[in-house]
């Protein structure tokens, strides 16, 4: 199976990094006669897994009941693997970086990922009444070992500090306590005095509400001010932090958004930059949110989640 996309051919070496998982699945070419269906499930930051199906049907010539099942299973087994390399290839990174473009380029990821998919968890197998074979399989996204995460983000050598508050710079009134979850409050903006213009300090994560905007998750997501300036990304953040949990949860609603626990600080992002991959909020609530994360900590501790 070929990874990279339709092209001039490159060198031996290119060949092989595109070729990705061809040395794993060598062994199992006898079979190759076996006839079998894929269907894909997909990635889900949800939960956090990547999943992918497998329908294999075993060869006519098969001797006995037993050898036909044991050659439906490992042809559906093959192909499932198969299917979650196309999964995890189209992966986002970041905005300008697949999964595919990292095992294209680097032996180191193409050798890592290539293990993560060959130790691929069977979630569910089936023998049907028609001989053949379902499985289902995945692999998760974060998690200390054996993830996605664990495979493909490079260590964060030097851990950057989040950006500071100019005096003088517009920030967000504080949100009413009565609301609980709330957006950052309606009131007009007031210029940031650190003597003067206190943190709540009781926030437990941020939530940045960007339904109906399209927004497209990504394992290393930035959030952006409207200038466009960083406030949070991969590089503010404790490398065994984010593969363990990623730097944001994705939801559909509020009810899917406990990662950012129970007073979380809710804001609206006012469009998408890289590839809709990235929330860009109003640089007043921007810097509220910098300034409740330095009494809080919940940047710090990843507890993010982007609603779309």
């Amino acid at each position: 199976m070929v990874w990279a996309g339709d092209g001039p051919e490159g060198s031996g070496k290119i060949m092989r990094k595109r070729s990705f998982l061809a040395g794993t699945f060598a062994l199992l070419a006898v079979l190759m006669f076996s006839m079998a269906t894929v269907f894909a499930a997909g990635a889900d930051f949800g939960t956090g897994v990547i999943t992918a199906e497998g329908y294999g049907v075993a060869p006519a010539n098969a001797r006995t009941q037993g050898q036909a099942r044991a050659l439906a299973r490992r042809a559906a087994m093959v192909d499932a693997y198969r299917n979650l390399a196309e999964q995890i290839k189209g992966v986002n990174l970041d905005a300008d970086t697949t999964i595919e473009n990292m095992v294209t380029t680097s032996d180191v990821i193409h050798t890592r990922t290539s293990a993560l998919i060959k130790g691929a968890r069977p979630i569910s197998e089936k023998y049907n009444s028609d001989g053949s074979y379902q499985v289902t399989v995945e692999v998760s996204i974060y998690g200390v070992t054996d993830s996605l995460a664990s495979a493909v983000l490079p260590k964060n050598e030097t851990q950057e500090a989040f950006p500071s508050v100019s005096s003088g710079a517009m920030i967000s009134s504080l949100p009413s306590v009565s609301d609980n979850p709330t957006y950052a409050s309606s009131a007009a903006p007031v210029p940031y005095d650190a003597q003067n213009v206190k943190a709540a300090g009781n926030f437990t994560g941020l939530i940045v509400d960007c339904r109906g905007l399209g927004l497209v998750p990504m394992m290393s997501p930035v959030i952006r001010n409207a200038e466009s300036q960083p406030i949070y990304g991969y590089k503010n953040l404790n490398y065994k932090k984010v593969i363990a949990k990623g730097m944001a949860g994705y939801a559909t609603n509020m009810s899917g958004a406990s990662r950012a626990g129970s007073n979380p600080m809710v804001v609206k992002a006012v469009r998408l930059e890289g590839h809709n991959g990235y929330p860009v909020v109003a640089t007043a609530d921007a810097n509220r949110i910098l300034v409740e994360n330095a009494a809080s900590g919940f940047l710090d501790n990843c507890n993010v989640v982007f609603l779309r």
